[in-house]
C-alpha cells in the first residue's frame, strides 16, 4: 500500500483535484497537512497519536474528519463542504467525493474539504494591517452570543471542572520546568498560577454548578476567526470533546489575549463587554484575569512542547514565543491580585 510520502506527493500536484487544482500551497500544522488551492481547501489528518489525540488508525481519521464537519458547521455554515475518500486502485491514486460512492478503488485516508476564505478578511491579517473595526468586533459578539446562548451545558461536575484546571497546570509545570528549557520568570509564573487556582476555587466550582461551562469552540484565535458579512470562526477542536468543554469567558479570555499579543489589546475588554450582555452573565474582573493568565500559560507550555517533537518544526521560534505568554500571564496575574485585595473586607 501506498506510504505517507506517496499521498503527499500526490496531493501536491494540482492535477489531483481535476478543474480545481492551478496552484496548490502545502501548509503544515501540528496534526495536519493542508493542501490550499484557488477556490477550495483540502485537510489531511497526520496518522499521529498524542495523549490528547488519536489520529493513529484510518477508521480514528474518518470519524474525526466527519466530526469536524459536523461541529464546524455551527460557527461556519458553508464553509465545511463534507468529507473526501483518497482511494488507491491499479497502483494510482483519486480523490473521490461522497456522492461518488461506493467507488471501486480501496480507500486509504479521508480529507476534509472547505471552501477556501479570504485571507484579507481573517482577524489576525486585519489586526496586522491596523484595520479592525468595532463594528466587525460587533459582528463577531453577535455570532458568538447566539452560539453559547444555544450551546448545551457540558456533563461536567464542579468537583471535575477544576480538577481538568489544575491537570492542565500540573502539565504547565512538568512541560516548562525541564532541565532543557531555559524560560525566563518561568518557575514564579507556575507558582503564582497555582495561587491564583486556590483562590479561584470556589468561584470556578460555581461556574461548573451554575450550568456555565458549555460544549464551546476549544481554539477562538484571531487566526480562525473570518470577518465576513456575517462573520465565521473555523477549525473548532473537534477530537478531544473535553477540551471543547469551556466556560465562555474562557474562551473569550483567550481570544483577548490573542489579540492583545498580535497588536489589539482593544478587542479583549469590547468582547467581554459583549458577551456578558448577550448571556446577562457578569463574572467579574477576578475571573477575567484568572483565565487569561491560565490560558497565557498553556499557550507557553503548547510552545515549548513543539520541541519535544523528534523533528521539531521551527525550533528557534518556541521559546521567545513562549516567554511573551510567561510575560502576559504575570501581567494578568497582577491584575488579578489587585482586584482579589480590592474584593477583600
Amino acid at each position: 500500500m501506498p506510504d505517507i510520502e506517496a499521498k503527499l506527493k500526490f496531493l501536491r500536484s494540482p492535477a489531483s483535484y481535476g478543474s480545481l487544482g492551478q496552484q496548490v500551497e502545502l501548509i503544515e500544522t501540528h496534526m495536519s497537512w493542508v493542501f490550499v488551492l484557488e477556490q477550495r481547501v483540502f485537510k489531511l489528518k497526520k496518522p499521529v497519536c498524542f495523549p490528547f489525540l488519536d489520529f493513529s488508525t484510518l477508521q480514528a481519521r474518518e470519524f474525526y474528519c466527519r466530526e469536524e464537519v459536523r461541529l464546524n458547521a455551527r460557527l461556519a455554515p458553508g464553509v465545511y463542504l463534507g468529507v473526501v475518500a483518497l482511494q488507491w486502485q491499479d497502483g494510482a491514486f483519486a480523490l473521490v467525493p461522497e456522492a461518488q460512492w461506493p467507488a471501486p478503488g480501496e480507500t486509504v485516508d479521508w480529507l476534509v474539504v472547505m471552501r477556501r476564505l479570504p485571507r484579507q478578511r481573517m482577524l489576525s491579517e486585519l489586526i496586522a494591517r491596523h484595520s479592525v473595526a468595532r463594528s466587525d468586533i460587533d459582528a463577531l459578539l453577535a455570532l458568538l452570543g447566539a452560539f453559547y446562548r444555544a450551546a448545551p451545558a457540558a456533563p461536567v461536575s464542579a468537583n471535575d471542572y477544576v480538577s481538568r484546571l489544575r491537570h492542565e497546570q500540573a502539565l504547565n509545570r512538568e512541560v516548562l520546568l525541564r532541565p532543557q528549557f531555559v524560560l525566563q520568570d518561568v518557575r514564579l509564573a507556575i507558582e503564582r498560577l497555582d495561587a491564583a487556582l486556590a483562590q479561584c476555587t470556589d468561584l470556578l466550582r460555581a461556574r461548573a454548578s451554575r450550568r456555565h461551562v458549555l460544549d464551546g469552540h476549544g481554539d477562538l484565535r484571531p487566526d480562525h476567526v473570518c470577518l465576513l458579512d456575517p462573520p465565521v470562526v473555523i477549525d473548532c477542536l473537534e477530537f478531544n470533546p473535553q477540551l471543547r468543554q469551556v466556560d465562555p469567558f474562557d474562551e473569550v479570555a483567550y481570544l483577548g489575549l490573542e489579540c492583545d499579543l498580535a497588536g489589539a489589546p482593544w478587542i479583549g475588554s469590547q468582547l467581554v463587554a459583549g458577551i456578558a450582555d448577550a448571556l446577562g452573565d457578569h463574572p467579574g474582573p477576578s475571573l477575567m484575569h484568572f483565565y487569561t493568565a491560565y490560558r497565557a500559560m498553556l499557550r507557553a507550555r503548547l510552545a515549548m512542547a513543539h520541541l519535544l517533537d523528534p523533528r521539531p518544526r521551527s525550533p528557534e521560534r518556541w521559546p521567545a514565543q513562549s516567554e511573551r505568554y510567561i510575560a502576559h500571564a504575570l501581567v494578568a496575574l497582577d491584575a488579578f491580585n489587585q482586584t482579589m485585595h480590592l474584593q477583600m473586607p
